[in-house]
């Protein structure tokens, strides 16, 4: 049970790890050179806050497969899986890619897998869906910060 938990948890933050370690050099540096919407917060906040909210997202999907044999569990653990990967593809598509453009195309449909993740962790355990509800209100104001980079950037 501990295994599991750790495996849900290490998931998510091998994820955000990957994709910092991929991009580090853009966030350096090409980021800093774009003109930033109103409200976006010091760089320093990124990184902590995204641990803890890739955190919950493990404890959120280890509770909702806990229970053995559960009506929608396994399609509550594929909406889980799918809203990760493409959480992984944000950071190589706006940073990596230096285009807040494809960064809006890939968060818009991770906010709608968010959504579809929570609902169907609430029918399994709801404790688990409100661990999402500071995933899906960072990554709403995350969808703000990226069309306002590609407002205020674009060419």
């Amino acid at each position: 049970m501990i295994l599991a938990l750790i495996g849900f948890i290490g998931l998510p933050l091998l994820v955000g790890l990957a994709s910092g370690s991929l991009t580090a050099s853009a966030v350096r540096d090409w980021y800093p050179s774009l003109i930033a919407p109103p409200g976006k917060p010091p760089n320093a906040v990124f990184a902590p806050m995204w641990t803890a909210l890739y955190i919950a997202m493990g404890i959120a999907a280890w509770r909702t497969w806990r229970p053995v044999a559960v009506l929608g569990q396994r399609r509550a653990l594929q909406l889980w899986g799918w809203q990760l990967l493409v959480n992984a593809a944000w950071t190589p598509a706006f940073f990596g890619l230096h285009s807040p453009a494809l960064g809006l195309v890939v968060i818009v449909p991770m906010l709608v897998l968010i959504v579809l993740t929570a609902r169907s962790f609430a029918r399994i355990d709801r404790p688990a869906a409100w661990l999402l509800l500071p995933y899906l209100l960072w990554s709403g104001y995350a969808t703000y910060l990226n069309a306002g980079f590609w407002w205020l950037n674009r060419v």
